[in-house]
């Protein structure tokens, strides 16, 4: 089966749906995020809820998704959650035009474009940029005999960009010494579609190879051409088809393929959630963010020891103001536990995502603590 089979056969959108069933909370209940103590009771509104919440968007956040719906069964009765995890870009989009969508997950923060846009659709106030999910991105590979690849900035870029294209090139021999690299034929595996993991993948190549990789971050795979997939799981199938393949996906689902060890200063890192975590610690808030908006730009280039910078920052995009009550305070409690400490642990398990840490947590909560109801 060609990968441009498999490309098709993938581009179906996969609904996720969460059955979530638990007991209300008390008024008295409360969350303690990372930030806090040691409380496992996930924060709500002090009454049942019940009803549908329907969220759209990134594929890279299924697993946690998952995980988090989980632990949120355990708060909530008479709940149900649909989660369509068609892609970042999918999810904004299915958000700002309205509709039952809720929410958005996403891989990137919202455009300046569509922070306008959701005045119309959110009123005023606009919506915000929640961070909830923080993850390595891998660069994953089908290589036989090669387990332990490692790639440089420059070699990476060069890579994708269809300068190198047999394992067996000097450069990635430079970047492995004493490995046996065949002459098999190189295949990069992109995102067909608009995707918040494509626009981080760019961000990393254009800020830490910029004389190899021209091309400006973006969310569309910025080069005609190539094999093409659609989400994460396509991504993942595709490579796994295909000897000589290569490709980039969220940690949470490179199974069984190769993952590169990525070069930071003069050592080579392999993504995991401890070296994900350590890159935010050396990152600021995008000069776009203004209030409780927490959108943040990633530094590409960190230094220090095991540092992984090819990470997303991926976040649930909320109505700064709810004026449906019954649809607001879902989205309300459903955020708390996703920023609580099981919340968080919970997809560390499932995702291998870096939990996010006790100081980036209590900006996280103030942000969520600010969504109006009614």
């Amino acid at each position: 089966m060609t990968i441009s089979t498999l490309r098709r056969a993938s581009s179906a959108a996969v609904v996720l749906t969460l059955a979530l069933a638990a007991s209300a909370c008390s008024s008295n209940s409360s969350t303690t995020s990372a930030a806090g103590g040691a409380s496992t009771t996930p924060a709500g509104s002090g009454a049942a809820i019940s009803g549908e919440l329907a969220g759209v968007g990134s594929s890279a956040q299924t697993s946690a998704m998952k995980a988090w719906a989980a632990g949120f069964q355990t708060a909530h009765s008479g709940v149900t959650v649909n989660y369509d995890p068609q892609g970042s870009g999918a999810g904004r989009a299915a958000f700002l035009a309205g509709g039952n969508v809720a929410f958005a997950g996403s891989d990137s923060a919202m455009s300046a474009a569509e922070q306008t846009t959701a005045k119309t659709r959110c009123g005023a106030e606009g919506a915000i940029d929640v961070p909830v999910y923080l993850s390595a991105i891998a660069v994953v590979y089908k290589l036989d005999g090669v387990t332990d690849l490692k790639l440089s900035p420059d070699t990476l870029a060069k890579i994708f960009d269809g300068k190198i294209t047999t394992w067996n090139d000097a450069a990635i021999a430079a970047d492995n010494a004493g490995v046996t690299l065949p002459a098999t034929k190189i295949t990069p595996v992109v995102r067909s579609d608009k995707s918040g993991t494509t626009a981080n993948f760019t961000d990393y190549l254009s800020k830490a190879a910029p004389s190899s990789w021209s091309y400006p971050a973006a969310d569309v795979w910025p080069i005609k051409g190539g094999e093409q997939a659609s989400g994460t799981s396509g991504i993942i199938s595709s490579v796994s088809q295909a000897a000589g393949a290569i490709g980039y996906a969220d940690l949470s689902q490179a199974g069984d393929l190769g993952v590169a060890s990525i070069k930071v200063g003069s050592a080579f890192v392999k993504p995991s959630a401890d070296a994900a975590a350590k890159v935010l610690e050396q990152s600021t808030k995008a000069a776009t963010a203004t209030g409780n908006d927490l959108a943040f730009s990633i530094n590409r280039t960190p230094t220090g020891d095991g540092v992984y910078p090819i990470v997303l920052l991926s976040y649930h995009i909320v109505c700064q103001h709810y004026t449906d009550a019954k649809v607001g305070q879902l989205v309300k409690d459903f955020e708390a536990y996703v920023i609580s400490a099981d919340g968080q642990a919970a997809a560390a398990t499932q995702a291998k995502s870096a939990p996010l840490s006790a100081a980036f947590l209590t900006q996280v909560k103030t942000a969520v603590d600010s969504i109006k109801v009614g």
